[in-house]
């Protein structure tokens, strides 16, 4: 057997990178300068900048990046500063439109001017109420339409006199006859200077008292002046239109200067073409609707029901704003983002609404400006994302009632559609983004421009300084005590171990401003004067104390005996792995058992796992990429006839990642050339089929999580863990863990093939292959080769002729 011994291991120093408080600029984050411009996102503010300034159709933006990386922060306080220099948009107002009342006529003033025309026709309406009903009292109006009156109803009496005195020559008179609640006119015969019924005449004839011609006569008369009446009649209903229309003419004669009046005064203030237009209906529609300051009662102080038409609907007001409007919707539902037309109910039951009832929504404020919202906010309320689509693709914007898009019944305006001019920026993750990009067509159209925010930045001397001026701004806006050398030092350290590269910082500033917050807490409760380096490490401390019930339980279970895992001795084919369990609030490593059994036959590699739908893609294909390189390495003279099943023991909710795929073919080696694993080790790294193993994530919760549980069962100073040789750049391990490997206590080895790791574990020189593809006896390799042959000519022993190539006679 060929040993091998003395493996390279990473120093202390290499397992931590420690930030020296000699670097900090500052004694104190009290000296600083709180930080007022966005730190470590230069690529994304270029990018935000560049959508800003280009005012063409389709360049809005959407910001990508993780939570916490100042997106919502950045663009704020970019459109903040663009909001003073933009010009202030217009007012937006809706108005009556007095021929198509369903639809109402947009308007749109400079900023300000809105509300004063609105504030203007209010006064309008007031003083006419006031003024009109004054004339319409007054003599000169009464004396001028009471002689209107007098002169009409002189035509009328003159007329029906004159029928009378003719009626009264042919021998009637005129009655009216009660018929109901109504009365009208008819003839009656007169004898003798009474007044006598037809019926009671034809009594008289039968009586002989009156000849029958006289009734015949009579009744001929009849005839011939019931049709006079009739036209006499129809004449008296002409006056009385002629009166009407004359007084009608008095009234709008008597009204027109002083509406007129009043309306130049507003027309001569605002000259604007669609007011002056507007002006012009109102004009005709006051003079013709007089009516309505005669209906007026006297103790009424408040505009009527009736005068609802002449309101101004002042849609968006912008006399307070100064340049172009920021608007932040937070939360962009329909009704919210849109706005709506509301109704009312009538007695009766039906929906009735006026263009007083348009409400503006968020869009509509921010016209002439900016919107910022949340992109799946936005995707999963109904209908807001088709309509923003639209709006921004046709730079139309029209005001729908929210019920219609479902098919509800409801009254219906059309309000005059409104030109969008909105920079719509949408904050959201990549995959949103992506989704978009890829499934929807008008997406890549309406949104051009795309900020990509850093998780991480650049570890520098002015990294340094940017942070301390970010400390010194959350201590200031949440009244904190400031944080010392050592406490920005410990701070920016936990930033790295966040960032995940020793050469990097995190850019996720509200995790960094929560530990400050925290740290604070700790060192007032500790009565101190400053946060030091023992305070931020207790806030970060306590973050995960909060969180960590499950990763407690499962240290439990593994002490317990529950969950096997060895930290001693040695097993064939058996391997402690390592696991990574992310809960979302924080993540911790495991080691996982990992066991591997070999047999004849061709079944090749199973993943015990995949099997029982427990695996997922990424470790199904792990376990094809070992297999590679299993053919790759002892199959290149003869075929390799082998069944061998992968199992992560005690696994019950799934296994996904090929970081256990070089520990998966540790696993298959042992088992094939009977050399034990060492169990005080643990091993992660993703294969290649070269054999080269390949970086993972999650190194550092990994180490940790194998190290807990080899100080729960007893340091013995041999145990350790092997990780591939490019995370090294990765490790920001905690203290404890760099204390015991200073000690000699635990170990961190890196590897970077399959060989390197195999005589790790099992103390064997793997051995390389000669010219003839054989490896040297006594080593890994040449024991798993061995091995294999023995397989395949036991397989071939126990094959029938068929498998063995050979006919029914044993012939070749």
């Amino acid at each position: 057997m060929r040993t091998k011994s003395g493996f390279p291991e990473l120093p202390p120093d290499k397992l931590r990178w420690t930030c020296c408080p000699e670097d900090i600029p500052v004694d104190s984050s009290a000296e600083a300068r709180a930080c007022l411009e966005i730190i470590g996102q230069a690529r994304a503010l270029r990018a935000i900048q560049t959508g800003l300034d280009i005012k063409s159709l389709g360049y809005n933006i959407f910001i990508t990046g993780m939570v916490g990386t100042g997106r919502t922060t950045t663009i704020k306080q970019l459109l903040d500063q663009l909001e003073k220099a933009d010009k202030t948009p217009d007012d937006i107002l809706y108005v009556n439109n007095f021929k198509y009342p369903d639809e109402p006529v947009l308007i749109m003033v400079p900023a300000g001017r809105g509300k004063q025309f609105g504030e203007s026709m209010t006064k309008l309406l007031d003083m006419l109420r006031t003024n009109i009903p004054q004339l319409l009292k007054s003599p000169y109006y009464s004396e001028k339409r009471d002689g209107i009156v007098e002169v009409q109803q002189k035509k009328q009496r003159d007329h029906l006199q004159a029928f009378e005195e003719e009626v009264a020559a042919q021998g009637f008179s005129v009655i009216q006859v009660q018929m109901g609640l109504f009365s009208r006119p008819d003839l009656i015969p007169v004898l003798e200077g009474q007044p006598i019924p037809f019926a009671k005449i034809e009594g008289l004839v039968k009586e002989k008292k009156i000849p029958k011609e006289t009734l015949e006569g009579l009744r001929a008369k009849y005839e011939e002046l019931t049709a006079k009446l009739e036209t006499v009649f129809e004449r008296l209903k002409e006056i009385d239109e002629e009166t009407r229309t004359l007084l009608r003419a008095w009234d709008e004669e008597s009204i027109t200067p002083v509406i007129k009046g009043a309306i130049n005064d507003v027309r001569s203030r605002f000259d604007y073409p669609k007011i002056g237009a507007y002006l012009d209906e109102v004009e005709k529609a006051l003079i013709k609707g007089l009516e309505l300051f005669k209906s007026q009662k006297k103790d009424e102080k408040e505009p009527v029901e009736d005068f609802l038409e002449y309101r101004v609907n002042l849609l968006v007001d912008n006399s307070d704003q100064r340049g172009a409007p920021v608007v932040m919707e937070t939360n962009p539902n329909y009704v919210n983002l849109f706005g709506s037309i509301e109704s009312t109910i009538t007695r009766v039951g039906l929906s009735q609404t006026d263009f007083t009832m348009i409400k503006a929504g968020s869009f509509l404020k921010a016209n002439g400006g900016y919107l910022v919202v949340n992109a799946l906010d936005a995707l999963v309320e109904p209908g807001v994302w088709a309509t923003l689509k639209r709006t921004l693709r046709n730079q139309i914007f029209e005001i729908q009632n929210y019920l219609q898009m479902y098919l509800f019944t409801s009254a219906r305006l059309k309000p005059e559609p409104i030109k969008a001019d909105v920079k719509v920026v949408m904050i959201g993750d990549a995959a949103i983004y992506n989704l978009l990009y890829f499934m929807d067509e008008d997406f890549k159209k309406i949104f051009k421009i795309k900020a990509e925010f850093d998780a991480e930045m650049e570890k520098d001397g002015k990294s340094f300084a940017e942070y301390v001026r970010f400390i010194k701004k959350i201590c200031d806006e949440d009244d904190l005590m400031p944080l010392d050398r050592d406490g920005i030092a410990a701070l920016i350290e936990y930033s790295t171990r966040i960032a995940g590269r020793q050469r990097k910082l995190s850019t996720r500033f509200h995790i960094i401003a929560d530990v400050v917050r925290e740290s604070s807490y700790w060192a007032r409760r500790g009565k101190k004067t400053a946060v030091g380096r023992e305070d931020v490490e207790r806030a970060i401390t306590e973050r995960f104390e909060r969180v960590s019930l499950i990763e407690d339980k499962i240290q439990e279970m593994i002490e317990e005996g529950t969950i096997l895992i060895d930290t001693e001795g040695a097993v064939v084919g058996q391997v402690n792995g390592l696991s990574v369990y992310d809960m979302g609030q924080f993540m911790f490593g495991k080691p996982a058992r990992i066991t591997a059994r070999t047999a004849m036959g061709r079944a090749g590699v199973i993943n015990v796992e995949r099997e029982a739908d427990l695996s997922g893609p990424t470790h199904n294909k792990g376990v094809l990429i070992l297999s590679g390189y299993l053919r790759g390495k002892y199959a290149t003279k003869r075929p390799m006839s082998l069944t061998a099943s992968l199992a992560f023991e005690q696994s019950y909710g799934g296994v996904d990642g090929d970081s256990a795929s070089s520990t998966e073919v540790y696993a298959i080696l042992s088992s094939l050339s009977g050399l034990p694993l060492r169990q005080d080790l643990a091993v992660t790294g993703s294969l290649n089929q070269k054999g080269e193993i390949q970086p993972i994530g999650g190194v550092n919760e990994k180490i940790e999580g194998f190290f807990d549980v080899c100080r729960a069962k007893g340091l013995t100073g041999t145990q350790g863990v092997l990780i591939p040789h490019q995370n090294v750049q990765n490790l920001m391990l905690r203290a404890e863990v760099v204390d015991a490997v200073k000690a000699g206590k635990f170990h961190v080895y890196t590897v970077r093939g399959i060989d390197e790791g195999i005589e790790i574990l099992t103390g064997v020189e793997a051995g390389t292959a000669d010219a003839n593809a054989e490896y040297p006896d006594g080593t890994v390799h040449g024991l798993v080769d061995r091995e294999l042959q023995r397989l395949a000519k036991g397989l071939k022993a126990f094959a029938g002729p068929a498998d063995r190539g050979e006919g029914p006679d044993g012939s070749k």
